[in-house]
């Protein structure tokens, strides 16, 4: 096909072994963009601005481009110029080494997919695809008979993995929805800075439609090649969550960026406690690729069990305190929306709802251990983490005040928890880790270092009155404990941690729990002791002397529990037993969109309770 431009610009120059990474064009009225610019193994005249293009059918291909690649070069080039690329001849080659020697040092060692001139910050640069980087560099003008040395341009680039988006960008009158004057590509990237993600627009402006629709077709084929991308999600919101900002949250920070990733959402609000359950009960959850929560921890922790127990009854597992669970069919993602985001803050390292869609998006899969509930050989619950005594009577008092504020409702029940501090007389049993050093990958080879036999040797009990029993799968990460209130488990390492106050007085009690709105160790106390378990069980031993009255205080304080029933705060949910509890710790049974925080020393400590 004829060029629409001359052959050779006067004064232009081939790319040769001593020319330097990006093309130099003369500085003349006509900058030579029309012109053939010769690429090792792949030719393609290129007209960046022009209204009309170029034609698509004029791309050449070497004999030695793979698989997919020659296929989509088949969809662009004509046969005989196929034929001709590949007859190039061992001059040409040998002129090419060293462009091509230096292009694969930068690009990795990576074939060029695409290569062209985009404008970027109004500048013209030599942009090109790889299939693993988009790169691009400022064009330097030549200056004819100038002897000095010029700099060599800044090269920038963005890898693949971290685009989320692409999108063509057009000139739009008001009220126009669609055509419109094309500018170019915007290509959508996914930022870190620290723990919180942050999406960013690069625009590449070029006017040819064609042009700009090779482009667009390569990188959409990428990034549709990536695993773990959901491409539709049931969204699950909990709209009276915290201050009832979860669809706030939703609909004007979440869902603009799933629509910029085309997700196609299904949405539901909830009416009630327990419709996330009974949704997920019933849900053909085969049309989704994941669920999303936006809400509190008392939300999610429904959805998790929703999900959990949907896996086992799709199983066919009958559910009762021997299950060995079966693992959730679909990812988790969690929109933080409540007062303390617990399970949030530990995937993420931040309260921040942008960086928790970005994980979704991206499709960042965590898998994270979980415990079952149960009681009398009947499954109760599938959660992360557990408290008896303080823990499950403050959460008890707060929710019979649910019409305060929840910040709050927060504040009142733990101060008048510890005005009423009294112990909890309890018969403990749990199974410590053997070797927890050893990650849980390790001990899997061993069958979990744990025969049935030696489960029963290795148990150990403790009985007598304590104040407070966690029990966490997760290290449960918060802006009021920014270690995390068990910091010595991770969210897969395959531990539980098990962590036991013992009965001491008020003020020391209050020391320990003001430890953990700062960095120091909240457990360097006597009455403190802790242990990484795999199963707990408890057994409250008395009950309240003064009945109904929850904490045994004049009547001042009441539940509307019965006598023999203990109150448990189970993922931020009250849960309320009148025997033996047993928790049971299953490794990796949930994924979830996030990330494993490791850095856990580096968060910011801020309490606002005590």
């Amino acid at each position: 096909m004829a060029s629409r431009a001359p052959a050779r610009f006067p004064g232009s120059r081939e790319l040769s072994a001593e020319a330097p990474l990006s093309p130099h064009l003369r500085s003349s009225s006509s900058d030579g963009m029309g012109e053939r610019l010769r690429l090792p193994g792949l030719y393609r005249r290129v007209s960046a601005w022009s209204d009309s293009g170029e034609d698509p059918a004029d791309w050449r291909r070497p004999s030695s481009v793979p698989g997919r690649l020659s296929e989509r070069c088949d969809e662009w080039s004509s046969g005989s110029e196929r034929s001709a690329a590949r007859g190039c001849s061992e001059a040409d080659e040998r002129s090419l080494g060293g462009y091509s020697a230096r292009l694969s040092r930068d690009c990795g060692r990576q074939v060029p997919l695409l290569r062209g001139i985009f404008q970027v910050e109004r500048r013209s640069c030599d942009v090109w695809l790889t299939a693993g980087h988009l790169l691009w560099s400022p064009i330097q003008p030549d200056h004819p008979g100038s002897s000095k040395v010029q700099p060599q341009p800044k090269e920038e680039s963005i890898e693949l993995r971290d685009i989320f988006s692409v999108k063509l960008k057009r000139r739009r009158l008001a009220g126009q929805e669609k055509g419109g004057t094309l500018l170019g590509i915007t290509v959508f990237v996914c930022i870190r800075k620290g723990h919180k993600l942050k999406d960013n627009a690069i625009d590449f402006h070029n006017l040819s439609e064609d042009y700009c629709d090779i482009w667009l077709r390569q990188l959409k084929e990428t990034l549709n090649g990536f695993p773990n991308r959901p491409k539709s999600l049931k969204v699950i919101i909990n709209p009276h969550s915290h201050k009832g900002e979860a669809p706030n949250v939703y609909y004007r920070h979440v869902a603009p960026l799933f629509k910029l990733a085309d997700i196609q959402t299904h949405v539901t609000e909830t009416n009630y406690k327990g419709h996330a359950l009974a949704l997920l009960k019933e849900c053909e959850l085969q049309e989704y690729d994941g669920i999303v929560c936006v809400g509190g921890d008392g939300s999610v922790s429904e959805v998790v069990h929703g999900l959990l127990l949907r896996a086992q009854m799709d199983a066919g597992k009958a559910i009762n305190g021997s299950l060995s669970p079966v693992r959730a069919p679909l990812p988790l993602g969690i929109i933080p929306a409540g007062t303390t985001n617990v399970l949030a803050y530990s995937l993420h390292g931040i309260r921040h709802s942008v960086t928790a869609a970005l994980h979704i998006i991206m499709g960042n899969i965590q898998p994270v251990d979980a415990c079952t509930f149960s009681t009398n050989d009947k499954l109760l619950w599938f959660g992360f983490s557990s408290m008896f005594g303080f823990g499950g009577r403050t959460l008890a008092l707060a929710e019979k005040h649910r019409w305060m504020p929840s910040s709050q409702r927060r504040d009142f029940a733990v101060i008048r928890t510890l005005a009423n501090l009294k112990p909890e007389s309890c018969d403990l049993s749990f199974l410590p880790i053997s070797n927890h050093q050893l990650s849980y990958h390790h001990k899997k080879k061993n069958e979990d270092n744990l025969s049935s036999s030696e489960c029963r040797d290795q148990w150990q009990h403790i009985q007598g009155q304590v104040l407070n029993v966690s029990i966490m799968a997760i290290p449960c990460l918060c802006s009021m404990a920014p270690r995390g209130l068990a910091p010595n488990t991770r969210l897969n390492d395959g531990t539980m941690a098990l962590i036991i106050v013992r009965s001491t007085s008020r003020p020391e009690f209050v020391k320990h729990l003001k430890r953990y709105a700062t960095l120091k160790n909240q457990f360097d106390f006597p009455f403190v002791e802790t242990h990484l378990v795999k199963e707990v069980k408890l057994c409250p031993q008395n009950v309240s002397p003064c009945g109904n009255d929850l904490y045994g205080h004049n009547g001042e304080v009441h539940s509307g529990l019965s006598e023999d029933v203990y109150p448990w705060n189970i993922d931020g949910d009250l849960l309320e037993a009148s025997s033996e509890i047993h928790v049971r710790l299953h490794p990796e049974l949930i994924n979830l969109y996030g990330s494993n925080i490791d850095e856990l020393e580096e968060a910011k400590a801020k309490c606002s309770c005590l």
